[in-house]
């Protein structure tokens, strides 16, 4: 059995010849080491427009930009038969061609992929990596999200307009290829050793701003449990499971933004909302962080999905928690400025100083109404 999988026979993969987009980044890498390794799968084709910093094994890289009709060429050359699209991505601070670059490979790219996917005969399952970030983030959303909640307010920019968008054009090619079998994967925030998102940049901070009277509730998923879970959604569905759907993929529970820098041992600077925005201004624009309007919006309402449909019909059960998952990337982080446990005690003492100073303003109340 191998890890991640807690159903019955395991998956077995049919696709004999996988490709798989974005494989020179730091998931897509992982991604095709390890699927290379799976004995049904003949050859793998890894796609990307920059050559991988890493080796891929016995992968046959091409390079080539998706967002090129050449994308047709090689799913042709190649008799592609599985498609893995991890190209999908919010970019970072400094990224090549910055947000405009990052923001055509993701919609434009796909575009061109999808077109090259329903001209191709060979083409059988197509899985799409997307994001949590799709459901938005304002005070007016629900506590829990599902795979069928719609977003009180669409995203208007970023990532998660990009993976929103994405998600449209999926839907469409799923419905003019009813014989493709399309899973899209909604990950929530990676984490991990080796985790080079946005939000890893963040916690990563000396220092960590915060929204003024706000403690978001988080989920992450780790990096070990997104390999696992692509490797089977790329495989022929076993009895009592389906891979084909959307899913939100996320390790068991919750953690709130305060717990998160008590346990990486950094202080956070709680602003008001306009000199966090302005902040994530000024540090986007030195290339500190990718500290975007949207993040910003995750550690003002914090996000929490459902999980259900990834274990009863996907058939997957994540390996970490996000509790587990946190302290995976809190101890490849090193100690931050204060040692943990001395931020928890000025946390504590603060909150049991206010909670005394609540019980003596509301006797003050009191004492005043009797009068």
């Amino acid at each position: 059995m191998q890890p991640g999988y807690f159903f019955e026979g395991g998956a077995e993969l049919v696709g004999k010849v996988v490709l798989v987009t974005g494989a020179a980044r730091q998931l897509g890498g992982r991604f095709v080491r390890r699927i290379q390794r799976d004995p049904e799968v003949e050859r793998v084709i890894a796609v990307d427009a920059v050559s991988p910093p890493q080796r891929l094994g016995s992968a046959e890289f091409v390079r080539t930009d998706i967002r090129q009709s050449a994308i047709a060429r090689v799913l042709a050359e190649h008799a592609v038969d599985t498609v893995v699209h991890l190209a999908v991505t919010g970019g970072a601070a400094g990224a090549p061609g910055g947000r405009s670059a990052v923001k055509e490979t993701n919609v434009i790219g796909t575009m061109q992929l999808l077109g090259a996917c329903q001209k191709s005969p060979t083409v059988r399952r197509l899985v799409v990596k997307s994001s949590t970030s799709v459901y938005g983030g304002t005070s007016r959303d629900p506590a829990v999200f599902t795979e069928t909640t719609q977003p009180k307010s669409l995203p208007s920019a970023g990532f998660a307009k990009d993976a929103a968008e994405v998600e449209g054009y999926v839907r469409g090619f799923a419905r003019r290829r009813p014989d493709v079998a399309v899973c899209v994967l909604r990950f929530a925030n990676i984490l991990g050793p080796f985790a080079d998102s946005a939000l890893a940049e963040y916690f990563s901070m000396p220092v960590m701003p915060t929204v003024l009277g706000y403690d978001p509730r988080l989920q992450f998923v780790h990096e070990d449990d997104v390999v696992d879970v692509l490797r089977l959604a790329a495989g022929e569905p076993r009895r009592g499971t389906l891979n084909s759907g959307t899913f939100n993929i996320a390790g068991d529970g919750v953690l709130l933004l305060s717990q998160c820098s008590r346990r990486l041992g950094r202080p956070t600077v709680p602003l008001l909302l306009p000199a966090v925005t302005w902040v994530g201004s000024a540090l986007r624009a030195v290339g500190v962080t990718d500290f975007s309007p949207e993040q910003i919006r995750l550690l003002t309402h914090g996000r929490v999905v459902e999980t259900s449909q990834m274990r009863d019909t996907l058939g997957f059960k994540p390996m970490y928690t996000t509790v587990e998952t946190f302290a995976d990337f809190a101890r490849s982080r090193g100690s931050g400025l204060l040692p943990p446990e001395r931020v928890e005690r000025a946390v504590r003492r603060a909150a049991a100083v206010l909670r005394v100073e609540g019980q003596e303003i509301g006797a003050g109340v009191d004492e005043g109404a009797k009068r």
